[in-house]
């Protein structure tokens, strides 16, 4: 499968789906930033549960297939971003600098990490925690006026269920007045 034809499938037409839907530009804006921002947690395979749980816990107030999608298109970033979390969360606790070897991964993946290891996990955990409200706001601020523009130029349906109740009453009115 070429590239080309991965890309549409597993991205272009997801997207073109979710805003075919005729979801509100305000909860895609929160849902991508949401997706993203969760699909960056510094331990790897946690972030699809969180995503999940968030999805479980907000309910209505988030678009799970774009909280899902954003989440799936930021995972390469996500291994890129452990080393600068785990610098950040050095510098807000004032822990130790934690040397990055190659044995490091191997020591983890094997059981055999050592405390300092864990410590050092754990800063880039704090990290993540101090910047995800930031990243979150930033991406729900740079989002917004991105689908509210872009969706009432995919939108095959109404904006909102009610105005499309309140269209039908409107009907149902006029017919019985004639």
């Amino acid at each position: 499968m070429s590239m080309k034809v991965w890309l549409n499938k597993k991205i272009v037409d997801p997207l073109l789906q979710i805003l075919r839907k005729g979801a509100e530009p305000r909860q895609l804006a929160f849902s991508a930033a949401l997706g993203f921002t969760l699909g960056i947690f510094p331990i790897c395979g946690v972030a699809v549960l969180l995503c999940g749980m968030a999805i479980a816990l907000l309910g209505s107030h988030c678009h799970s297939p774009t909280v899902l999608l954003a989440n799936f298109l930021v995972t390469p970033i996500e291994l890129s971003l452990v080393v600068p979390f785990l610098r950040f969360g050095e510098m807000l606790s004032g822990g130790p600098h934690f040397p990055l070897t190659s044995d490091a991964l191997k020591k983890v993946l094997t059981g055999q990490a050592s405390s300092e290891l864990l410590f050092s996990i754990a800063r880039a955990l704090l990290g993540w925690l101090v910047a995800a409200p930031v990243i979150l706001v930033t991406l729900y601020m740079i989002f917004l006026p991105i689908f509210k523009v872009v969706i009432p130029k995919f939108r095959s349906v109404p904006l909102s269920p009610r105005k499309q109740l309140h269209l039908h009453s409107e009907v149902g009115l006029n017919a019985r007045q004639v």
